[in-house]
């Protein structure tokens, strides 16, 4: 291994304080490019070192969006999801965000029969019987579109839907608004974003009085999973400078002593 500059020692500090790991890919890149990971770990550590979000909650966001279906970034997952327990998070804090993980897919469903039940006529409010208004109304925005699109085409998969999105025991896992701010994240996300849920989960988010600068963070977060390309790139650079190095040295041995003596 080459040994490290003072100003690469430096860089390498920094960013283990800014982003609080440090992998193989990340030492590539400082071999060969330090600057360029100096201010990665200055863009990539601001919302966190300036943001209002706890350290827990942030770490969370991070499981959500490497677990999220659209990534599926495994070394994240273990990386974040380390990091969340340090910070305080509980196993019941990991089961709720993978809760919101899994139902992330819906936000499909809910835009698909919005479009049958406005293509096929459908009205736009149905009456629901009032034990299920009331759940409806702890899960969803009044008046939501796919609600009643839903309790028009197929009533038993609403019931059983309602049944997989509410939780239970309050006292356990995430706060109603830290639900709301990982569903933020994870709709504002480049990998899955989904404008139309994002706007409902921040109107949600604003109307609980959750502040701005938690739902800005939030999104900002979702933007650093950009670097996971980079870490792939920068692994298979590696492994091609280790294999023409070794190419190399292969197709051009070292002269013996008793030639370079003639």
């Amino acid at each position: 291994m080459i040994d490290l500059t003072p100003e690469q020692q430096a860089i390498k500090a920094y960013f283990i304080a800014e982003r609080g790991y440090w992998r193989p890919w990340t030492e590539t890149i400082l071999r060969i490019n330090p600057e360029f990971l100096r201010r990665y770990a200055t863009y990539a550590g601001y919302p966190a070192r300036t943001g209002p979000m706890s350290a827990r909650m942030i770490e969370l966001i991070y499981v959500a969006l490497d677990a999220s279906s659209t990534h599926l970034f495994t070394a994240g997952i273990k990386t974040h999801l380390d990091l969340a327990m340090k910070a305080g998070a509980t196993p019941a804090d990991i089961l709720d965000v993978l809760h919101l993980v899994a139902a992330q897919g819906l936000e499909a469903v809910y835009s698909g029969v919005s479009i049958l039940a406005e293509e096929a006529g459908l009205p736009e409010t149905c009456h629901l019987p009032s034990e299920q208004r009331a759940r409806v109304a702890a899960i969803f925005p009044e008046n939501a579109r796919h609600v009643a699109a839903l309790a028009q085409l197929d009533p038993g998969y609403l019931d059983v839907l309602l049944g997989f999105l509410e939780y239970g025991d309050p006292m356990e896992g995430l706060r109603p608004t830290e639900r709301t701010l990982i569903e933020i994240a994870l709709n504002a996300c480049f990998t899955g974003r989904n404008e139309e849920s994002l706007r409902r989960h921040i109107r949600i988010a604003l109307d609980g009085g959750v502040d701005r600068a938690e739902i800005l963070q939030a999104i900002q977060l979702g933007a650093h999973l950009a670097v996971h390309g980079t870490a792939l790139g920068a692994t298979l650079l590696e492994e091609h400078l280790t294999t023409s190095q070794s190419g190399a040295a292969h197709q051009n041995p070292a002269v013996p002593a008793e030639r370079r003596k003639a």
